[in-house]
């Protein structure tokens, strides 16, 4: 079980900020001797060594092979990546030389390609460029959970294409949930773009708030339930009054409120799912095994989308390279890249 940066003291997330940055520039393990001669800390090896053994037992470091140094781990890159890693803004000369292949003018294409040769040579990784085609119609859906808060939307669309796109999850969203709305959305949805049955999706949810606001009002009105909100703003029905003075007839207006009230949520969670499906807006930075998209085993992959004049993202640029990338040069590379795109397509 990896640690958390809130779980480390401050002695042991310096010396970690400090292995994982030494390892990042060298490439190899990080000794305890480097960490005292090299730093400001004042401390022995020996406190040093100490610290390693104990971020070692946490998941943050490991030692390979006999070697006396220590490496991170994926689960250690992440947290660095993530927590402590500065990103600032790209070196005025990276700047410079992206800049200067995407002004050339000509064609979109020709600085698309440009932007992956400047990525390429300025991060000595692999540069990459995906520019989606027109978004498919849709004959399958399905979401492969990742982790609690991430899932992969694997769109398949009736030319026989797939596409798979990472996406955040809503809170509260479990395996068995993806599964119904993928086969909701598989069954009622198939044959439009994600956008059409995002906007149908919409219009049934109109259309099912405004027969429930008409079910739910006649009972109120009756004077025999009350009409109100959760915490996450959903409506609720609140009946009151004795048993007694529900009869078959408000019985069965009751269960069709219920009814309504299941079938508005459903669809709510489905839309909500799919306007994340389709967006994917983020920068992306997959470690190691992280990006099973790629399926590039001990790879990193830092990709950033860019947009088109109407603000929509049109397609995706970024890197692919080893586990010990400069992260906090390469990241607003990226950003960077993606941008000076998006301004040239506006």
């Amino acid at each position: 079980m990896s640690a958390t940066i809130s779980e480390m003291g401050d002695r042991a997330r310096d010396i970690f900020r400090l292995v994982v940055e030494a390892y990042l520039d060298t490439g190899h393990p990080v000794g305890s001797r480097t960490i005292s001669r090299t730093s400001t800390l004042n401390l022995s090896p020996a406190s040093i060594r100490n610290v390693m053994q104990d971020l070692e037992e946490s998941g943050l470091l490991a030692a390979p092979h006999t070697s006396a140094g220590r490496i991170p781990t994926e689960s250690g890159l992440r947290l660095f990546v993530d927590a402590i890693m500065q990103v600032a803004e790209p070196r005025p000369e990276d700047r410079a030389a992206i800049e200067a292949l995407l002004d050339r003018g000509g064609p979109i294409e020709e600085a698309i390609s440009n932007a992956t040769a400047a990525l390429s040579g300025l991060s000595a990784c692999a540069g990459i460029v995906l520019v989606p085609k027109e978004e498919p119609v849709l004959k399958q859906l399905a979401f492969v959970p990742l982790s609690p808060r991430q899932a992969v939307a694997v769109v398949v669309g009736s030319d026989g294409s797939v596409e798979n796109r990472v996406v955040e999850l809503p809170p509260g969203v479990t395996s068995s949930m993806l599964s119904e709305v993928g086969n909701y959305v598989s069954a009622r949805l198939s044959g439009l773009t994600l956008r059409d049955a995002k906007l149908k999706l919409d219009s049934e949810i109109s259309a099912g708030r405004a027969a429930l606001d008409r079910a739910a009002s006649e009972l109120v009105a009756r004077g025999l339930a009350v009409w109100s909100e959760d915490s996450a703003r959903r409506p609720v029905l609140i009946v009151r009054g004795q048993a007694n003075l529900i009869d078959e007839t408000t019985a069965a207006d009751l269960e069709r409120v219920r009814q309504l009230l299941e079938e508005l949520e459903g669809k709510e969670e489905i839309a909500r799912l799919l306007d994340r499906a389709r967006a994917g807006e983020a920068m992306k930075i997959f470690i190691g095994s992280e990006n099973e998209l790629f399926a590039l085993s001990g790879s990193s992959v830092i990709a950033a989308p860019y947009r088109g004049h109407d603000g929509k993202v049109v397609g995706v640029v970024g890197v692919i390279g080893p586990t010990r990338l400069n992260y906090a040069r390469v990241v607003p590379m990226v950003d960077f890249t993606a941008k000076a795109l998006s301004r040239l397509m506006a």
